[in-house]
């Protein structure tokens, strides 16, 4: 089972209706942080001046460079994810599954073949070299940690692909009406071994689960998979999503699929 491959948006405003980045108004939670962010961009504190230095005895000391990075609207420091490398395991009827953040030296050859499958590259459009899937990569690692790219590892095997967003800060909360820290879900099963078993399905309940139990204030999760992908719908479907609406994506005429915190009792 595949999910398309998601639509991300930028710092950079869009010049026209048609760009692929968006203007979000952000939550009033965060205006805090933009007042701590500013412009600041390492954790050194400006001296306060103080009488002329006398002349030091001995030779120069040798100058440390630091380095700083560009300013984020974000502080680095907050997870907006809440920490998914600490979420742990959790025992489903497939067995102890795990998610993994993503590290490019170990994992990219991974995810790059399972991107030329056939059948998820018909979806997710990343088939090529691996520096097609590790740009896809380094956009989200180097981001500001709206989306998190993992590994599912299913009793110590990795055996599927997933990016765990914030959707209220993704492009594609231009096209639902996005309520703040609604969680969005993309998935590939990468093992051909694996499919058609119901294991996407049981996965995904889980997943939706574990968001819901680590992230309080996400009260819906929500997916967009392509129309055509019948198998990834169903697995959606049968993991507690429900069908919304029928959204016109950039790339694709999706699914809108949600699943609400308040009928989590009801699965």
């Amino acid at each position: 089972m595949t999910t398309p491959q998601p639509e991300r948006s930028t710092a950079v405003p869009p010049t026209d209706a048609n760009a692929n980045t968006q203007e979000l108004r952000l939550p009033d939670e965060f205006s805090p942080l933009l007042t701590e962010a500013g412009t600041v961009t390492d954790c050194v504190p400006t001296p306060t001046p103080g009488p002329a230095p006398t002349t030091p005895v001995g030779p120069a000391p040798i100058p440390t460079v630091r380095a700083t990075s560009p300013p984020s609207v974000f502080p680095r420091t907050d997870d907006l994810l809440d920490h998914i490398v600490d979420w742990g395991p959790v025992a489903t009827p497939a067995g102890e599954f795990r998610l993994v953040p993503v590290r490019l030296e170990r994992d990219l050859a991974l995810v790059s073949r399972w991107m030329n499958d056939p059948a998820v590259a018909e979806f997710w459009e990343m088939a090529g070299p691996r520096t097609v899937t590790e740009e896809h990569l380094r956009a989200q690692s180097d981001g500001d940690g709206r989306s998190v790219p993992c590994l599912g590892v299913l009793d110590g095997r990795p055996m599927s692909y997933w990016e765990i967003y914030r959707a209220d800060l993704d492009a594609l909360a231009r096209h639902y009406p996005a309520r703040p820290h609604d969680i969005g879900i993309h998935l590939l099963v990468g093992g051909v071994t694996d499919r058609g078993r119901g294991i996407g399905s049981t996965l995904l309940k889980s997943v939706a689960d574990l968001v819901l139990d680590k992230r309080s204030s996400c009260a819906r999760l929500v997916a967009e998979p392509d129309l055509r992908n019948t198998p990834s719908l169903a697995a959606f479907l049968h993991a507690g999503f429900r069908f919304s609406a029928e959204v016109d994506l950039p790339a694709k005429r999706a699914a809108l699929m949600l699943r609400d915190r308040s009928l989590r009792h009801l699965l």
